[in-house]
Protein backbone atom coordinates (compact mmCIF):
# COMPACT_ATOMS: atom_id res chain seq x y z
CA UNK A 1 0.00 0.00 0.00
CA UNK A 2 2.86 2.51 0.81
CA UNK A 3 3.97 2.32 -2.87
CA UNK A 4 1.62 4.71 -3.42
CA UNK A 5 2.77 7.38 -2.09
CA UNK A 6 5.75 6.97 -5.32
CA UNK A 7 2.62 6.79 -7.71
CA UNK A 8 1.09 9.91 -6.68
CA UNK A 9 3.37 12.38 -5.35
CA UNK A 10 2.24 14.99 -7.86
CA UNK A 11 -1.46 14.86 -6.91
CA UNK A 12 -0.42 14.79 -3.39
CA UNK A 13 1.30 18.15 -3.91
CA UNK A 14 -1.81 19.34 -5.45
CA UNK A 15 -4.22 18.37 -3.23
CA UNK A 16 -2.32 20.03 -0.58
CA UNK A 17 -1.50 23.40 -1.94
CA UNK A 18 -2.94 26.40 0.19
CA UNK A 19 -6.10 27.68 -2.38
CA UNK A 20 -8.90 29.77 -1.73
CA UNK A 21 -11.90 28.25 -2.22
CA UNK A 22 -13.59 31.22 -3.71
CA UNK A 23 -11.28 31.05 -6.74
CA UNK A 24 -12.72 27.66 -8.07
CA UNK A 25 -8.69 26.98 -8.94
CA UNK A 26 -9.61 23.96 -11.40
CA UNK A 27 -6.03 23.12 -10.85
CA UNK A 28 -5.16 20.23 -13.22
CA UNK A 29 -3.50 21.45 -16.07
CA UNK A 30 -2.12 18.77 -18.14
CA UNK A 31 -3.35 15.45 -19.16
CA UNK A 32 -1.54 13.73 -16.27
CA UNK A 33 -4.34 14.32 -14.00
CA UNK A 34 -6.58 11.77 -14.12
CA UNK A 35 -9.67 10.55 -12.26
CA UNK A 36 -7.30 7.69 -11.09
CA UNK A 37 -4.86 10.06 -9.81
CA UNK A 38 -7.02 12.66 -8.20
CA UNK A 39 -9.06 10.18 -6.32
CA UNK A 40 -6.07 9.14 -3.54
CA UNK A 41 -5.09 12.60 -3.69
CA UNK A 42 -8.65 13.71 -2.46
CA UNK A 43 -8.22 11.20 0.24
CA UNK A 44 -5.09 12.47 0.82
CA UNK A 45 -6.35 15.85 1.60
CA UNK A 46 -9.29 14.47 3.87
CA UNK A 47 -6.49 12.57 5.50
CA UNK A 48 -3.82 15.63 5.91
CA UNK A 49 -6.85 17.71 7.31
CA UNK A 50 -7.50 15.19 10.35
CA UNK A 51 -4.15 14.06 10.87
CA UNK A 52 -2.45 17.25 11.00
CA UNK A 53 -3.98 20.49 12.58
CA UNK A 54 -7.12 18.92 13.46
CA UNK A 55 -5.34 16.02 15.26
CA UNK A 56 -3.10 18.52 17.23
CA UNK A 57 -5.86 21.06 18.05
CA UNK A 58 -8.28 18.22 19.13
CA UNK A 59 -5.71 16.57 21.18
CA UNK A 60 -5.96 19.57 23.66
CA UNK A 61 -9.56 19.52 23.38
CA UNK A 62 -10.09 16.11 24.65
CA UNK A 63 -6.98 16.26 27.19
CA UNK A 64 -4.53 13.72 25.76
CA UNK A 65 -2.17 16.83 25.31
CA UNK A 66 -0.88 19.98 27.32
CA UNK A 67 1.63 22.45 26.53
CA UNK A 68 4.81 21.21 28.03
CA UNK A 69 6.29 23.33 30.95
CA UNK A 70 9.19 24.51 29.04
CA UNK A 71 8.00 25.36 25.46
CA UNK A 72 5.49 27.92 24.69
CA UNK A 73 4.09 26.86 21.13
CA UNK A 74 0.66 25.65 22.34
CA UNK A 75 0.03 27.72 25.72
CA UNK A 76 -3.42 28.74 23.70
CA UNK A 77 -4.45 25.74 23.18
CA UNK A 78 -4.21 24.83 26.20
CA UNK A 79 -5.74 27.83 27.71
CA UNK A 80 -8.33 27.81 25.43
CA UNK A 81 -7.65 31.34 24.51
CA UNK A 82 -9.11 30.66 20.84
CA UNK A 83 -10.54 33.19 18.18
CA UNK A 84 -11.02 33.25 14.50
CA UNK A 85 -7.55 35.49 14.77
CA UNK A 86 -6.37 32.37 16.04
CA UNK A 87 -7.09 30.62 12.73
CA UNK A 88 -7.57 27.20 13.70
CA UNK A 89 -9.49 25.91 10.73
CA UNK A 90 -7.67 28.00 7.80
CA UNK A 91 -5.59 25.33 6.52
CA UNK A 92 -8.51 22.12 7.18
CA UNK A 93 -10.94 24.60 5.68
CA UNK A 94 -8.61 25.34 2.46
CA UNK A 95 -7.48 21.27 2.01
CA UNK A 96 -10.91 19.84 2.46
CA UNK A 97 -12.74 22.82 -0.11
CA UNK A 98 -9.94 23.21 -2.27
CA UNK A 99 -8.11 20.11 -2.25
CA UNK A 100 -10.95 17.43 -1.26
CA UNK A 101 -14.15 18.26 -2.40
CA UNK A 102 -12.26 20.23 -5.20
CA UNK A 103 -10.80 17.23 -6.37
CA UNK A 104 -14.15 14.46 -6.10
CA UNK A 105 -16.36 16.90 -7.66
CA UNK A 106 -13.70 16.90 -10.95
CA UNK A 107 -13.96 13.31 -10.74
CA UNK A 108 -18.14 13.12 -10.26
CA UNK A 109 -18.09 15.43 -12.82
CA UNK A 110 -16.29 13.44 -15.69
CA UNK A 111 -17.36 10.02 -14.40
CA UNK A 112 -20.38 7.65 -15.10
CA UNK A 113 -18.83 4.27 -13.39
CA UNK A 114 -21.65 4.08 -11.10
CA UNK A 115 -18.94 2.40 -8.56
CA UNK A 116 -16.61 5.01 -8.79
CA UNK A 117 -19.57 7.64 -8.29
CA UNK A 118 -20.34 5.75 -5.00
CA UNK A 119 -17.01 5.29 -3.42
CA UNK A 120 -16.28 9.17 -4.73
CA UNK A 121 -19.61 10.13 -2.44
CA UNK A 122 -17.98 8.31 0.58
CA UNK A 123 -15.44 10.54 0.94
CA UNK A 124 -17.94 13.56 0.13
CA UNK A 125 -19.87 12.17 3.01
CA UNK A 126 -17.05 12.38 5.68
CA UNK A 127 -15.40 15.68 4.67
CA UNK A 128 -18.53 17.22 4.95
CA UNK A 129 -19.41 15.36 8.37
CA UNK A 130 -15.51 16.46 9.54
CA UNK A 131 -16.89 20.02 8.29
CA UNK A 132 -19.82 20.51 10.17
CA UNK A 133 -18.35 18.54 13.04
CA UNK A 134 -15.84 21.92 13.37
CA UNK A 135 -17.69 24.85 12.87
CA UNK A 136 -21.58 23.47 12.24
CA UNK A 137 -22.83 26.01 9.55
CA UNK A 138 -20.70 25.47 6.30
CA UNK A 139 -20.83 26.65 2.59
CA UNK A 140 -22.71 23.08 0.79
CA UNK A 141 -25.44 24.03 -1.65
CA UNK A 142 -23.22 26.75 -3.79
CA UNK A 143 -19.67 25.48 -3.17
CA UNK A 144 -17.22 25.28 -6.27
CA UNK A 145 -19.23 27.33 -8.75
CA UNK A 146 -16.17 29.66 -9.51
CA UNK A 147 -16.82 33.30 -10.80
CA UNK A 148 -20.92 32.58 -11.04
CA UNK A 149 -21.51 32.70 -7.47
CA UNK A 150 -17.68 33.72 -4.78
CA UNK A 151 -19.53 33.82 -2.03
CA UNK A 152 -21.28 30.88 -1.63
CA UNK A 153 -24.05 30.73 1.61
CA UNK A 154 -23.41 29.33 4.64
CA UNK A 155 -25.86 26.20 5.18
CA UNK A 156 -27.15 24.98 8.78
CA UNK A 157 -25.19 21.96 9.43
CA UNK A 158 -28.19 19.71 10.12
CA UNK A 159 -28.91 19.94 6.73
CA UNK A 160 -25.84 19.56 5.73
CA UNK A 161 -26.00 15.92 7.14
CA UNK A 162 -29.49 15.15 5.93
CA UNK A 163 -28.12 15.87 2.79
CA UNK A 164 -24.96 13.96 2.28
CA UNK A 165 -26.46 10.91 3.57
CA UNK A 166 -28.90 10.97 1.27
CA UNK A 167 -26.59 11.55 -1.11
CA UNK A 168 -24.85 8.49 0.15
CA UNK A 169 -27.87 6.43 -0.22
CA UNK A 170 -28.39 7.57 -3.51
CA UNK A 171 -24.94 6.79 -4.82
CA UNK A 172 -25.13 3.18 -3.56
CA UNK A 173 -28.68 2.19 -4.55
CA UNK A 174 -27.70 3.82 -8.54
CA UNK A 175 -24.40 1.44 -8.49
CA UNK A 176 -24.62 -0.49 -11.51
CA UNK A 177 -24.25 -4.26 -12.42
CA UNK A 178 -22.61 -3.63 -15.44
CA UNK A 179 -19.84 -1.75 -13.78
CA UNK A 180 -18.25 -4.52 -12.60
CA UNK A 181 -15.35 -2.89 -10.81
CA UNK A 182 -13.69 0.30 -9.63
CA UNK A 183 -11.58 2.06 -12.16
CA UNK A 184 -10.00 4.81 -9.83
CA UNK A 185 -6.96 4.19 -8.36
CA UNK A 186 -8.06 2.86 -4.25
CA UNK A 187 -5.10 3.09 -2.02
CA UNK A 188 -7.63 2.60 0.84
CA UNK A 189 -9.37 -0.88 -0.25
CA UNK A 190 -8.01 -2.12 -3.37
CA UNK A 191 -11.01 -1.85 -5.19
CA UNK A 192 -13.37 -3.69 -2.70
CA UNK A 193 -16.89 -2.46 -3.43
CA UNK A 194 -17.47 -4.44 -0.04
CA UNK A 195 -14.86 -2.88 1.75
CA UNK A 196 -16.37 0.73 0.59
CA UNK A 197 -19.83 -0.24 1.11
CA UNK A 198 -18.58 -1.34 5.14
CA UNK A 199 -16.98 2.02 5.41
CA UNK A 200 -20.26 4.03 4.32
CA UNK A 201 -22.09 1.75 6.69
CA UNK A 202 -19.50 2.82 9.50
CA UNK A 203 -20.45 6.58 8.70
CA UNK A 204 -24.16 6.05 8.66
CA UNK A 205 -23.77 4.50 11.92
CA UNK A 206 -21.69 7.47 13.60
CA UNK A 207 -23.69 10.49 12.07
CA UNK A 208 -26.94 8.23 12.69
CA UNK A 209 -25.93 8.44 16.53
CA UNK A 210 -25.43 12.27 16.63
CA UNK A 211 -29.22 12.53 14.84
CA UNK A 212 -29.80 10.49 18.26
CA UNK A 213 -28.90 11.98 20.90
CA UNK A 214 -29.80 15.70 19.35
CA UNK A 215 -33.45 14.30 19.48
CA UNK A 216 -33.82 14.62 15.76
CA UNK A 217 -36.15 11.88 14.67
CA UNK A 218 -34.90 9.95 17.37
CA UNK A 219 -37.29 7.20 16.29
CA UNK A 220 -36.36 6.63 12.74
CA UNK A 221 -32.51 6.89 13.04
CA UNK A 222 -32.62 4.74 15.82
CA UNK A 223 -34.51 2.00 13.60
CA UNK A 224 -31.99 2.82 10.99
CA UNK A 225 -28.69 2.21 13.10
CA UNK A 226 -30.47 -0.97 14.33
CA UNK A 227 -30.69 -2.21 10.95
CA UNK A 228 -26.78 -1.10 10.29
CA UNK A 229 -26.32 -3.66 13.51
CA UNK A 230 -28.56 -6.00 12.71
CA UNK A 231 -27.01 -6.57 8.89
CA UNK A 232 -22.95 -6.69 10.14
CA UNK A 233 -21.70 -4.85 6.66
CA UNK A 234 -19.18 -3.16 7.80
CA UNK A 235 -15.15 -2.76 6.64
CA UNK A 236 -12.91 -5.03 8.40
CA UNK A 237 -9.75 -3.14 9.56
CA UNK A 238 -9.04 0.30 10.22
CA UNK A 239 -10.06 3.11 7.36
CA UNK A 240 -6.29 4.35 7.21
CA UNK A 241 -4.19 6.42 4.99
CA UNK A 242 -1.36 4.17 5.11
CA UNK A 243 1.39 5.79 3.09
CA UNK A 244 3.80 6.85 5.43
CA UNK A 245 7.42 5.50 6.52
CA UNK A 246 9.78 6.44 9.06
CA UNK A 247 11.91 8.29 6.88
CA UNK A 248 12.77 12.42 6.60
CA UNK A 249 10.42 13.73 3.86
CA UNK A 250 7.70 10.72 4.20
CA UNK A 251 6.93 10.89 7.42
CA UNK A 252 3.67 10.97 9.16
CA UNK A 253 2.20 14.82 8.77
CA UNK A 254 1.83 15.54 12.22
CA UNK A 255 5.09 13.76 13.26
CA UNK A 256 6.81 15.62 10.60
CA UNK A 257 5.92 18.78 11.80
CA UNK A 258 6.40 18.70 15.80
CA UNK A 259 9.61 16.82 15.39
CA UNK A 260 10.96 19.25 13.00
CA UNK A 261 10.06 21.69 15.60
CA UNK A 262 12.64 19.95 17.96
CA UNK A 263 10.54 21.63 20.79
CA UNK A 264 9.41 19.17 22.63
CA UNK A 265 5.69 20.75 22.80
CA UNK A 266 3.32 17.99 23.82
CA UNK A 267 3.20 16.92 27.58
CA UNK A 268 0.64 14.01 28.50
CA UNK A 269 -2.80 15.89 29.88
CA UNK A 270 -3.33 14.85 33.57
CA UNK A 271 -7.02 13.21 32.55
CA UNK A 272 -5.46 10.74 30.11
CA UNK A 273 -3.04 9.41 32.36
CA UNK A 274 -4.59 9.09 35.53
CA UNK A 275 -7.48 6.98 33.72
CA UNK A 276 -4.59 4.47 32.35
CA UNK A 277 -3.12 4.16 35.71
CA UNK A 278 -6.25 3.81 37.46
CA UNK A 279 -7.07 0.61 34.71
CA UNK A 280 -3.59 -0.26 34.79
CA UNK A 281 -3.45 -0.23 31.20
CA UNK A 282 -0.36 -1.15 28.98
CA UNK A 283 -1.50 0.98 26.97
CA UNK A 284 -0.50 3.98 28.35
CA UNK A 285 3.65 3.14 27.27
CA UNK A 286 2.82 3.68 23.57
CA UNK A 287 2.91 7.26 23.49
CA UNK A 288 3.74 8.61 26.73
CA UNK A 289 6.77 8.75 28.37
CA UNK A 290 7.72 8.62 31.97
CA UNK A 291 8.76 11.95 33.73
CA UNK A 292 13.09 12.08 34.13
CA UNK A 293 12.50 13.01 37.62
CA UNK A 294 11.60 9.66 39.26
CA UNK A 295 10.63 7.15 36.25
CA UNK A 296 6.79 7.19 36.93
CA UNK A 297 3.76 8.68 34.99
CA UNK A 298 2.66 12.24 36.03
CA UNK A 299 0.11 14.36 33.48
CA UNK A 300 -0.12 18.11 33.51
CA UNK A 301 -3.20 20.09 34.93
CA UNK A 302 -4.80 21.63 31.78
CA UNK A 303 -4.16 25.10 31.44
CA UNK A 304 -1.67 24.96 34.55
CA UNK A 305 2.13 25.55 33.50
CA UNK A 306 2.12 29.13 32.88
CA UNK A 307 -0.20 30.09 36.50
CA UNK A 308 1.91 30.90 38.85
CA UNK A 309 -1.15 31.51 41.38
CA UNK A 310 -1.71 27.77 40.58
CA UNK A 311 1.89 26.74 41.50
CA UNK A 312 2.56 28.53 44.52
CA UNK A 313 5.22 30.53 42.34
CA UNK A 314 7.31 27.96 41.49
CA UNK A 315 6.04 26.57 37.98
CA UNK A 316 6.77 22.82 37.01
CA UNK A 317 9.68 21.91 34.68
CA UNK A 318 9.99 19.33 31.60
CA UNK A 319 11.46 16.74 33.97
CA UNK A 320 8.37 17.30 36.27
CA UNK A 321 5.77 15.68 33.90
CA UNK A 322 5.52 12.48 30.82
CA UNK A 323 5.96 13.89 27.80
CA UNK A 324 3.98 12.57 24.75
CA UNK A 325 6.47 10.65 22.77
CA UNK A 326 6.54 11.11 19.07
CA UNK A 327 8.24 8.35 17.37
CA UNK A 328 5.02 6.07 17.49
CA UNK A 329 3.28 8.72 15.34
CA UNK A 330 6.96 8.43 12.88
CA UNK A 331 5.05 6.14 10.05
CA UNK A 332 1.52 5.94 11.83
CA UNK A 333 -1.38 5.73 8.96
CA UNK A 334 -3.77 9.09 9.51
CA UNK A 335 -6.88 6.94 10.14
CA UNK A 336 -10.40 8.22 8.84
CA UNK A 337 -12.29 5.37 10.57
CA UNK A 338 -10.64 2.88 12.94
CA UNK A 339 -12.23 -0.29 13.60
CA UNK A 340 -12.28 -0.03 17.33
CA UNK A 341 -14.08 3.13 17.32
CA UNK A 342 -16.73 0.86 14.77
CA UNK A 343 -17.14 -1.64 17.04
CA UNK A 344 -17.52 0.37 20.33
CA UNK A 345 -20.36 2.48 18.16
CA UNK A 346 -21.60 -1.41 17.28
CA UNK A 347 -21.73 -2.22 20.92
CA UNK A 348 -23.54 1.36 21.93
CA UNK A 349 -26.05 0.17 19.78
CA UNK A 350 -26.30 -3.54 20.84
CA UNK A 351 -26.82 -2.15 24.53
CA UNK A 352 -28.61 1.07 24.22
CA UNK A 353 -31.27 -0.03 21.31
CA UNK A 354 -31.33 -3.65 21.08
CA UNK A 355 -31.13 -4.70 24.80
CA UNK A 356 -28.76 -7.04 23.96
CA UNK A 357 -25.42 -7.42 26.65
CA UNK A 358 -24.13 -10.13 25.35
CA UNK A 359 -23.50 -8.77 21.88
CA UNK A 360 -22.97 -5.27 23.13
CA UNK A 361 -20.32 -7.44 25.22
CA UNK A 362 -18.35 -9.22 22.31
CA UNK A 363 -18.32 -6.03 20.35
CA UNK A 364 -16.68 -3.86 23.36
CA UNK A 365 -14.13 -6.89 23.60
CA UNK A 366 -13.51 -6.70 19.93
CA UNK A 367 -13.14 -2.98 20.00
CA UNK A 368 -10.07 -2.72 23.00
CA UNK A 369 -8.63 -6.18 21.50
CA UNK A 370 -8.30 -4.43 18.00
CA UNK A 371 -6.60 -1.10 19.83
CA UNK A 372 -4.34 -3.21 21.59
CA UNK A 373 -3.32 -5.14 18.36
CA UNK A 374 -3.20 -1.80 16.55
CA UNK A 375 -0.90 -0.68 18.82
CA UNK A 376 1.03 -3.44 19.13
CA UNK A 377 0.63 -4.01 22.97
CA UNK A 378 0.20 -7.63 24.30
CA UNK A 379 -2.07 -8.18 27.60
CA UNK A 380 -5.80 -7.18 26.28
CA UNK A 381 -6.99 -10.78 27.32
CA UNK A 382 -5.70 -9.65 31.18
CA UNK A 383 -7.03 -6.42 30.81
CA UNK A 384 -10.00 -7.54 29.51
CA UNK A 385 -10.30 -9.97 32.55
CA UNK A 386 -9.36 -7.34 35.32
CA UNK A 387 -10.07 -3.71 35.58
CA UNK A 388 -11.54 -3.47 31.35
CA UNK A 389 -14.06 -6.25 32.38
CA UNK A 390 -17.23 -6.36 31.37
CA UNK A 391 -20.07 -6.16 34.05
CA UNK A 392 -22.80 -8.27 33.74
CA UNK A 393 -25.95 -5.96 34.31
CA UNK A 394 -24.53 -3.01 34.73
CA UNK A 395 -25.58 0.75 34.49
CA UNK A 396 -21.75 1.36 33.96
CA UNK A 397 -21.09 -0.53 30.97
CA UNK A 398 -22.45 1.99 28.51
CA UNK A 399 -19.86 4.24 30.01
CA UNK A 400 -17.35 1.76 29.94
CA UNK A 401 -17.92 2.01 26.30
CA UNK A 402 -16.90 5.26 26.04
CA UNK A 403 -14.21 5.59 27.94
CA UNK A 404 -12.86 3.16 26.20
CA UNK A 405 -13.60 4.53 23.11
CA UNK A 406 -12.12 7.96 24.49
CA UNK A 407 -8.97 5.38 25.41
CA UNK A 408 -8.87 3.97 21.95
CA UNK A 409 -8.82 6.73 19.94
CA UNK A 410 -5.42 8.69 21.60
CA UNK A 411 -2.85 9.36 19.03
CA UNK A 412 -5.40 7.17 16.64
CA UNK A 413 -8.47 9.77 15.76
CA UNK A 414 -8.73 12.93 18.06
CA UNK A 415 -11.07 14.59 15.91
CA UNK A 416 -13.64 12.17 16.07
CA UNK A 417 -12.53 11.55 20.11
CA UNK A 418 -13.90 15.31 20.87
CA UNK A 419 -16.73 14.69 18.58
CA UNK A 420 -17.28 11.95 20.79
CA UNK A 421 -16.87 13.46 23.76
CA UNK A 422 -18.84 16.29 22.94
CA UNK A 423 -21.91 14.06 21.85
CA UNK A 424 -21.49 11.36 24.87
CA UNK A 425 -20.47 13.56 27.60
CA UNK A 426 -17.76 11.12 28.49
CA UNK A 427 -15.60 11.39 29.51
CA UNK A 428 -17.65 14.02 31.85
CA UNK A 429 -16.39 17.29 33.34
CA UNK A 430 -15.02 17.09 37.28
CA UNK A 431 -17.13 18.70 39.39
CA UNK A 432 -14.01 19.65 41.28
CA UNK A 433 -11.29 21.87 39.88
CA UNK A 434 -7.91 20.93 39.31
CA UNK A 435 -6.53 23.55 41.86
CA UNK A 436 -8.66 20.75 45.04
CA UNK A 437 -7.42 18.04 42.81
CA UNK A 438 -3.64 19.63 43.59
CA UNK A 439 -4.52 19.45 47.00
CA UNK A 440 -6.05 16.40 47.56
CA UNK A 441 -5.90 13.71 44.67
CA UNK A 442 -8.94 11.51 46.86
CA UNK A 443 -11.80 13.82 45.26
CA UNK A 444 -10.78 13.35 41.55
CA UNK A 445 -12.64 10.35 39.59
CA UNK A 446 -9.66 9.04 37.41
CA UNK A 447 -10.50 10.06 33.24
CA UNK A 448 -12.77 13.17 34.21
CA UNK A 449 -11.86 16.09 32.32
CA UNK A 450 -10.77 19.04 33.84
CA UNK A 451 -11.53 22.87 33.15
CA UNK A 452 -7.97 24.58 32.65
CA UNK A 453 -6.46 26.67 35.30
CA UNK A 454 -6.33 29.06 32.60
CA UNK A 455 -9.39 29.30 30.95
CA UNK A 456 -9.31 32.66 28.60
CA UNK A 457 -12.44 31.64 26.40
CA UNK A 458 -14.25 28.59 27.64
CA UNK A 459 -16.38 30.65 30.24
CA UNK A 460 -15.64 27.63 32.29
CA UNK A 461 -16.57 25.34 29.93
CA UNK A 462 -14.42 23.49 26.98
CA UNK A 463 -13.98 23.66 23.51
CA UNK A 464 -17.09 22.85 21.88
CA UNK A 465 -16.22 24.25 18.06
CA UNK A 466 -14.04 25.74 16.29
CA UNK A 467 -14.53 29.75 14.80
CA UNK A 468 -14.78 30.16 11.24
CA UNK A 469 -11.65 30.33 9.07
CA UNK A 470 -10.09 33.65 8.53
CA UNK A 471 -9.81 32.97 4.95
CA UNK A 472 -13.78 32.82 4.75
CA UNK A 473 -14.05 35.78 6.66
CA UNK A 474 -11.80 37.75 4.53
CA UNK A 475 -13.11 36.66 1.14
CA UNK A 476 -16.98 35.60 1.60
CA UNK A 477 -19.74 38.30 2.69
CA UNK A 478 -21.94 35.55 3.66
CA UNK A 479 -19.83 33.91 6.42
CA UNK A 480 -21.80 34.05 9.23
CA UNK A 481 -21.64 36.11 12.82
CA UNK A 482 -17.90 35.46 15.04
CA UNK A 483 -18.39 31.72 16.26
CA UNK A 484 -16.85 31.05 19.82
CA UNK A 485 -15.31 28.01 20.87
CA UNK A 486 -18.34 28.14 23.17
CA UNK A 487 -20.78 27.41 20.44
CA UNK A 488 -22.39 24.38 19.35
CA UNK A 489 -22.44 22.44 16.63
CA UNK A 490 -26.33 21.41 15.84
CA UNK A 491 -26.27 17.51 17.39
CA UNK A 492 -24.55 18.35 20.50
CA UNK A 493 -27.98 19.30 22.64
CA UNK A 494 -27.63 19.58 26.13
Amino acid sequence: MKKILLLTSAALALASCDMDINDNPNYPANDAMTSELQFPAAINAVATACGDALFNDAGFFVQYFDQRPEANQYNDLAELNIDETSDLFMRPYRVLYAGALQDLKEIADRSTNTRDLFITQVMRTQTFQILVDCTDKTPYTEILQGNSNSTPKYDDGQFVYESVLKELDDAEAAISEFDTKITLNDPVFNGSLAQWKGYANALRLRMYLRFIDANIDAAGYTAKAKALVDAGEFFTGDVAWDVYTNQQGQWNPWYATYNALSAQNHAAAYPIVEYYKAMNDPRISYAIAKRSSDGTYVGLYPGSKQDNVFWSGSTPKNADVSAISYSPMAAAPICLFTQSELQFLIAEVQLRFNNDAAAAQQAYEAAVKSDFAARGIDGADDFLAASGAWTPVSSDNLKLIYMQKWVALFMRDHLEAWSEQRRTDVPKVSAVTAAQVKANPTLYTPGELLIPVRNMKGNGGLCLSIPYSSDSRKYNVNTPAVRTITDRVFWDVK
